[in-house]
C-alpha cells in the first residue's frame, strides 16, 4: 500500500532541549495512525513539525512522493495536508458558514464555489442547519465539528487531528468516531493525537507511543495499550 505520509528520523529542538528525538512514522493511504503519550511527551510538537508549524532540526517529511520538510504550512495545506488544532479557533463574530469559507477559498477562486465547498463540509459534520448562526453560539461538541469542517473544506488527502474528541460526551464521541471511519472509506488518511483510548482502539490501524520525546512503543492498538511500558509511562500504575 502506498504511503500517504512518511516522517523519517524527526528531531525537534528548542534551544538545548530535545522535544522530539529521532521519531519515524509511516501512514498508509486510507489508514489511521494514532499518536498517544502522557502530557509533555512531544505529541503536539511532532504533529506541528510534520505540518510545518515548528522547524525540524533533523529528519525528513514526505507527503506521498513530495518532500515537504521545509515547506510553510499553507503550502502543505494546498498539497492536501489538512489539520485541526487542539484549541478551537473560531472567528466568533462570523457565522459558522463564514468560518468555513475562510478555509474553502484555498480551493476556490469564486465565492459561489467556496460556498459550495463550505456547505458540503458543514453537511458532512452535521452543522449545515447552523450555517448562518454566529460561531459564538456553538457548544463544545459543535465547535469541534466546526474545526473539523474547516479542515475538510481544504479538501485534504491526509487529515491531522489534534485531540478532536477531547471533552465530548459519549454520544458525541461515538458520532465522531463513526464519521471519521466513514472518511477513511473515501481514501482519506488520518494521523491523530488523542487521549481517549476508546477512540484510539476503535479507529487506529497502528499506534505510536511517545514519552519525553522518544518513541517507546508501537503496534496494534490493543497490543500497545496492554504494553507494560505504555501502562507505566502513559496510563499509570498502582
Amino acid at each position: 500500500m502506498h504511503a500517504a505520509l512518511k516522517a523519517e528520523n524527526i528531531t525537534v529542538r528548542f534551544g538545548g532541549v530535545v522535544a522530539v528525538n529521532n521519531v519515524s512514522l509511516h501512514l498508509p493511504e486510507g489508514g489511521v495512525l494514532g499518536l498517544i503519550g502522557p502530557n509533555g511527551a512531544g505529541k503536539t510538537t511532532l504533529f506541528n513539525a510534520i505540518t510545518g508549524f515548528v522547524p525540524v532540526a533533523e529528519g525528513e517529511v514526505h507527503y506521498y512522493q513530495t518532500e515537504v520538510t521545509h515547506l510553510p504550512p499553507y503550502k502543505r495545506t494546498a498539497l492536501g495536508m489538512g489539520r485541526t488544532f487542539q484549541t478551537e479557533r473560531p472567528f466568533e463574530e462570523l457565522t459558522v458558514l463564514e468560518n468555513v469559507l475562510v478555509a474553502a477559498f484555498l480551493r476556490a477562486s469564486k465565492r459561489s464555489e467556496a460556498e459550495d465547498i463550505a456547505m458540503a463540509a458543514l453537511e458532512k459534520v452535521g452543522l449545515a442547519d447552523r450555517a448562518y448562526q454566529p460561531a459564538s453560539d456553538l457548544n463544545l461538541a459543535r465547535l469541534r465539528r466546526l474545526e473539523l469542517a474547516k479542515a475538510l473544506a481544504t479538501q485534504p488527502k491526509v487529515l491531522f487531528l489534534d485531540e478532536i474528541m477531547a471533552g465530548l460526551n459519549p454520544p458525541a464521541l461515538h458520532e465522531m468516531i463513526t464519521f471519521l471511519r466513514s472518511l477513511t472509506d473515501t481514501g482519506v488518511s488520518i494521523l491523530m493525537v488523542e487521549h481517549i483510548m476508546e477512540a484510539i482502539i476503535e479507529l487506529s490501524d497502528h499506534v505510536l507511543v511517545l514519552a519525553s520525546g522518544n518513541l517507546i512503543a508501537e503496534g496494534k492498538p490493543r497490543d500497545v495499550v496492554a504494553d507494560p511500558r505504555v501502562i507505566d509511562a502513559y496510563l499509570g500504575t498502582d
